[in-house]
């Protein structure tokens, strides 16, 4: 069942709105206060400065991923297929644009010019990520579903990498269909022919 809204999701829903389109500094608390229909003051109430704001919303979002991901691990049957799921989550997001970007992969490119707690944030997704990948294609090695040419954990890094860069092509391009155009090789590449 689903939570009702707050004044503070519906905050950091339109931050990440703003965040996916214009990026950290491409938006201001009168941007969202306008959006969501409320006073600046408010937001500062629930959100002090800017940095409290989007280090919460990566904090979440890495929270939702893991939630995500441990669902996917225990509803979908074997590796190869979590990592089609994965996939499929992304053409889904990004085809009805309900989340055409990685919030974090989208922060990442603006590293340097971020406050330190966010960065910490981001760093912390990436591994996160990075870390599930690896046990997924460790897994697949060892269940023969798999095949690697090199080391799982920097397969999973390149893997990670083509899928953020996918979704910057999709992007470039403005044809949501890039991204599957990209990925469904990689997926293929991996499977183990046998």
């Amino acid at each position: 069942m689903n939570k009702p809204s707050t004044t503070a999701d519906d905050i950091l829903a339109c931050a990440r709105s703003l965040i996916v389109t214009g990026g950290y500094n491409g938006f201001s608390y009168a941007d969202i206060a306008e959006a969501v229909g409320i006073r600046k003051a408010s937001i500062h109430h629930h959100f002090p400065a800017k940095v409290d704001l989007v280090k919460t919303l990566v904090v979440r979002y890495r929270e939702a991923a893991e939630e995500g991901l441990g669902n996917l691990e225990h509803g979908v049957a074997g590796p190869l297929d979590q990592l089609r799921a994965y996939v499929q989550y992304w053409k889904s997001c990004i085809g009805d644009a309900s989340a055409p970007f990685c919030v974090c992969a989208l922060l990442a490119s603006e590293l340097p010019i971020l406050p330190d707690d966010v960065a910490v944030e981001i760093r912390a997704y990436f591994r996160f990520l990075s870390g599930w990948l690896t046990s997924v294609l460790e897994r697949g090695v060892r269940q023969g579903t798999v095949a690697l040419t090199h080391p799982p954990r920097t397969e999973a890094e390149a893997f990670m990498a083509t899928v953020h860069g996918a979704m910057l092509s999709a992007r470039a391009y403005g044809d949501a269909a890039m991204f599957g155009t990209i990925m469904d090789p990689q997926l293929e590449r991996m499977a183990a022919k046998n």
